[in-house]
């Protein structure tokens, strides 16, 4: 069950990625306020060297980035950087590349879901450290005591986000009762100016599908996974992989603008 908009005294449950100040979605808290348009809307996200996908964007975030999966819950996540707090895609101005795929995570930001504390209902919340929230914005949030058009269509969107969020735990589960994961690392051997090979350099340590074990699969079982659309996801996953390389080309270039390279390696805080 979902709700638009919430009592002001509503508990939530759980922190999100991106959202300092996430609350309930109600008039009486924000019924002056307004969305000021924003050339650059993106430099919240410039911090985050990963972010959440789901399933479905598989296969368009591969064009742009390694997708992997991290933690116990094996979150699966577009890599966007190679430090902590970097993100090789997102300039200090706010721009996303004109290339690169914005997951859908991104994109439905100020706007949330969230549980409540009972867990039997999830509440449309906005992010009040959004700095284009303001009062007397030009899109209002809501008129004559109704959500707007403007919100209703985020309200939307987050339905669809959760209803893909809860396909990719499908998926997630799916593979792990197969057992089809396996720990990788990312390495990168880095070269001075004359070519020779450096240190090797470990990059990050992340789950990924392992392709002997996808191989091993009894014949029905992957067709199984074919039928149900997993297998072209595994594959998009797969691909990615090669994205590795062109993260480091990104980090070597903004290095080389920033003024971090000596000696042919990059320096600075990892």
């Amino acid at each position: 069950m979902t709700d638009t908009t919430a009592p002001q005294d509503s508990g939530l449950d759980g922190n999100v990625l991106f959202y300092g100040k996430p609350e309930p979605l109600s008039h009486d808290l924000h019924g002056k306020l307004g969305v000021n348009p924003v050339e650059k809307p993106y430099a919240f996200v410039g911090q985050s060297h990963v972010v959440p996908l789901t399933v479905t964007e598989f296969a368009p975030a591969a064009l742009s980035y390694p997708v992997v999966f991290l933690g116990d819950s094996k979150q699966p996540v577009a890599v966007m950087g190679l430090r902590q707090s970097e993100n090789l895609y997102v300039s200090p101005a706010g721009d996303f590349r004109p290339e690169a795929y914005i997951p859908a995570y991104v994109r439905r930001y100020p706007f949330v879901f969230a549980n409540d504390t009972q867990g039997q209902r999830l509440i449309l919340c906005i992010d009040r450290d959004a700095p284009f929230i303001v009062e007397g914005g030009k899109s209002p949030l809501f008129e004559d005591g109704k959500p707007t058009d403007y919100v209703n269509q985020a309200m939307e969107f987050c339905n669809n986000f959760e209803q893909e969020r809860q396909r990719t735990e499908s998926f997630v589960k799916l593979l792990t009762d197969l057992d089809l994961f396996d720990v990788r690392e990312a390495v990168f051997t880095p070269r001075n100016e004359r070519g020779e090979p450096g240190q090797p350099q470990k990059l990050a340590d992340y789950f990924a599908v392992s392709e002997d074990k996808l191989k091993a699969l009894p014949v029905e079982k992957l067709a199984e996974l074919r039928d149900n659309g997993a297998l072209g996801q595994i594959y998009a996953h797969l691909v990615s992989l090669l994205g590795w390389d062109r993260l480091i080309a990104l980090a070597f270039q903004r290095a080389t603008e920033n003024g971090e390279i000596v000696n042919g390696e990059v320096v600075g805080n990892a």
